[in-house]
């Protein structure tokens, strides 16, 4: 996720703080890596093992920052949130950049990644952030309303992450809070911040891509339960007991809005219960006119409702994906009453024992290879951003550029550009280690674990076998024949590096 990260941000100046925790050596070996190659990587270690909670880990990552601040003498000015599993869209920086001029507190819009219309559970996610996002939190920008962070996405200015500091003891994301990042909408808003929702709109580059924050929800029903139970406990419950109501307009409504759940969840199924008895016994049943009005109006009230979402879930995912909106508000419907007993269920049971609440980490899923590489930024615009070819150069090779001819094989061939610079290019553009290797250290049986013929014709190479994965050097971006057929030969793992033509030829003659 860093290397593709990496790879697709259209903006120059800006640093990432990965955070890790001291007993979890895997995740910093992955940052650790990352870091040796790009010096805007830093890793921020937590003082004590984990898992604890987010707001907890952000708060150690922010100090990292400021040590970070002091050693370089250099200074940030605005701070963006953002968790290891999300897409971040090229053009956000540049988004929050831009109102970073005028406001304190910026929340981009976010998005789960399109997924089939038979995925029920995630689907529910897709039309909720849709019409969320599309709509009630436009709306609530606009009214006055707080906005509170969707804990990705979200941009502080300096001096609001410096205000938040001083107004509680340095603990800018409340540790023992189950949703840290909503409480900091509420509390900015509490200290006079001015907040900015960033509507949806178009990037320019297709039809539906938004500039947005994408990631995976979780898919099944015990995943969405976890989530969605730590959701209600933290909003509607600890918010509660923990800011109380207020009579304030920009605050109460929002409330009610907020915490409406705890019943609106369970009479939400009661009401689709009641529809299908309804439904069930209307063959033989017979209703007075007023029970016949009161159903025709609240009939009419959700069919509204339903358009509603539809409306939202359409013009992000599509026409036919929108077809799926009825029956999964009814599935929802189960899911979030399900959330709302177990969230009522944990908190009355910490608040009897005088326990605190515990954090329930949602067990997210990490995108695939094929919609990372959907965002991913062309290789002239990588090539200008790391430094290696000024727009103007760039510009005229691609005007001199034969037809049929790759940019980077053009820039190679007319010197402008070396080999190796274009292969650490084409490595951050695709997400693959850059492969360096001596011919002398590659071990003969794991040379021999392909067939020779495959190698030839595929112009690859393995050179290692690690924690059950086989390791190959390639000069091309591997293509889905060639991972089918390798898979006809190996069970393990495929990890693909990449090497400049003339290296891997060399070395490749030399092992054979």
């Amino acid at each position: 996720m860093l290397q593709h990260n990496l790879a697709s941000i259209r903006y120059s100046d800006y640093h990432i703080f990965a955070g890790c925790y001291p007993n979890d050596d895997l995740t910093q070996e992955a940052v650790r890596s990352i870091a040796l190659r790009f010096s805007s990587v830093h890793m921020a270690v937590c003082p004590h093992d984990g898992p604890t909670s987010k707001g907890d880990c952000l708060n150690w990552i922010y100090q990292s920052l400021l040590l970070y601040e002091e050693d370089t003498k250099e200074r940030f000015d605005l701070i963006l949130t953002h968790d290891a599993e999300d897409m971040i869209h090229p053009d956000e920086l540049r988004w929050i950049s831009y109102y970073a001029g005028r406001y304190d507190f910026i929340q981009t819009p976010v998005l789960p990644i399109a997924t089939p219309i038979w995925k029920w559970t995630h689907g529910i996610y897709c039309d909720e952030f849709a019409e969320n996002h599309t709509v009630d939190m436009v709306v609530r920008a606009l009214s006055g309303g707080f906005v509170p962070s969707a804990g990705v996405g979200t941009g502080y200015s300096r001096d609001a992450m410096d205000e938040l500091a001083r107004s509680a003891a340095n603990r800018i994301f409340e540790p023992d809070s189950l949703t840290e990042d909503y409480e900091n909408g509420l509390r900015l808003h509490r200290l006079g911040a001015k907040q900015a929702f960033v509507p949806i709109s178009s990037s320019g580059h297709g039809a539906r891509d938004f500039v947005v924050t994408r990631e995976l929800f979780p898919q099944t029903w015990s995943t969405a339960l976890r989530q969605r139970t730590r959701w209600v406990t933290g909003i509607a419950l600890q918010g509660w007991q923990r800011f109380g109501w207020t009579l304030r307009p920009t605050e109460f409504y929002w409330f009610w809005r907020d915490r409406k759940g705890l019943l609106g969840n369970p009479l939400s199924l009661l009401a689709n219960l009641t529809f299908l008895y309804g439904l069930a016994t209307s063959l033989w049943a017979r209703f007075t006119p007023a029970q016949s009005y009161l159903a025709a109006a609240t009939l009419v009230i959700q069919l509204v409702r339903t358009v509603a979402r539809m409306g939202c879930t359409g013009r992000v995912y599509g026409f036919w994906f929108s077809l799926g909106v009825p029956l999964r508000m009814a599935y929802g419907n189960v899911l979030n009453s399900a959330a709302t007993a177990q969230a009522v269920g944990r908190y009355f049971a910490a608040r009897v024992k005088g326990q605190p609440l515990k954090w329930m980490k949602t067990e997210h899923s990490y995108p695939s290879r094929a919609a990372l590489l959907s965002h991913r930024r062309k290789i002239g615009e990588i090539l200008v951003a790391s430094g290696y070819l000024t727009e103007p150069a760039l510009q005229q090779a691609v005007s001199t550029c034969p037809a049929g001819t790759r940019i980077g094989e053009h820039l190679v061939a007319t010197g402008r550009l070396s080999a190796e610079d274009l292969y650490e290019a084409l490595s951050l553009q695709h997400g693959l280690p850059r492969a360096q290797l001596d011919a002398r250290r590659i071990p003969t049986r794991v040379v021999q674990s392909l067939p020779r013929e495959v190698l030839r014709e595929f112009k690859i190479l393995p050179f290692q076998v690690s924690e059950g994965a086989l390791h190959l050097a390639a000069p091309e971006f591997p293509s889905s024949k060639l991972q089918a057929a390798l898979r006809t030969f190996t069970a393990l793992e495929l990890k693909f590096h990449l090497m400049p033509p003339t290296e891997f030829d060399r070395i490749f003659h030399t092992v054979l």
